[in-house]
């Protein structure tokens, strides 16, 4: 299962997953300035990010509409960027969000599992029920893929679905227990279900009651840096053991700005990577 190894890469690496969600802006002013494709640009910014974060995290999450946004050049930046990962035999979560009838979900299931987008994790969305996760079972099963489904996300409007009441019970604790039902079939050696969920940072509270309550499910958890999450969470979250990854996007991949806007901007994320680390109470 694709979820032992990428138990295994938070083990030797520690828990952070580099957050690719990158931006025109974001790059440093010489990389601006070349006379190459917005495409090779972006490209570029990734692969030295990559290539000084190794060492440093377990995985890292390409956040596709940063991509789309620019059109076909802003979608090659991103299949490019996946396979780098890939080549460096590095785990990615291609952070899509998708969520969809049945016939549909499959289309984005051989979109994102296969070809010029694939990914070894993908984020989709569970509101219309199983028939939106069930095409990507097989993936899992005979691919070595996995999933996180969102749970309990940390925007700041998420509580008005996700909070409402329902059985006496919270909405998300209910769609929380769903989803590791649907991931039962898929644990693996790790004690882990190939399908995670994602819960936010910004929601303490929601966070541990949804670990007490789930027994198999490992998380992808953003919030931490731009967003204000707490990382002292973390601590309790991870008594038992590490259970996540903690994404951090925007903190890491603009660490250079107001300092270094050369082409040493890689160092910079690699500085915050190890700083997060230390911040989130990893040891090795």
């Amino acid at each position: 299962m694709i979820i032992d190894r990428l138990c295994e890469e938070v083990k030797k690496y520690g828990p952070v997953c580099v957050g690719l969600d990158t931006k025109i802006e974001y790059l440093p002013e010489y990389l601006k300035d070349k006379d190459i494709s917005d495409s090779e640009k972006l490209f570029e910014f990734n692969r030295k990010i990559i290539d000084d974060t190794l060492d440093t995290c377990a995985c890292y999450k390409v956040q596709i509409a940063h991509y789309e946004s620019l059109g076909l050049e802003g979608l090659k930046a991103y299949s490019e960027t996946l396979k780098y990962i890939k080549e460096n035999n590095k785990l990615s979560i291609g952070d899509i969000k998708r969520g969809d009838i049945l016939s549909t979900a499959t289309m984005y299931a051989k979109a994102h599992f296969e070809g010029e987008f694939e990914a070894d994790f993908i984020t989709v969305n569970p509101y219309m029920g199983e028939d939106a996760i069930s095409p990507y079972y097989e993936y899992i099963k005979s691919k070595e893929k996995g999933l996180f489904v969102l749970m309990k996300t940390s925007n700041p409007s998420s509580s008005d679905f996700q909070d409402l009441e329902v059985k006496d019970e919270k909405l998300y604790m209910e769609v929380a227990k769903k989803i590791e039902s649907w991931g039962e079939e898929f644990v693996g050696q790790s004690g882990y279900s190939s399908i995670g969920g994602v819960v936010g940072l910004t929601g303490a509270g929601e966070l541990i009651n949804i670990k007490n309550e789930l027994k198999n499910s490992f998380f992808l958890i953003p919030g931490y840096g731009a967003q204000g999450g707490d990382p002292k969470v973390l601590k309790q979250l991870f008594k038992d053991g590490i259970c996540a990854v903690i994404n951090s996007s925007r903190k890491i991949i603009t660490a250079h700005k107001n300092v270094d806007e050369t082409e040493t901007f890689s160092l910079c994320a690699r500085k915050e990577t190890l700083r997060m680390r230390e911040d989130i109470g990893w040891e090795k």
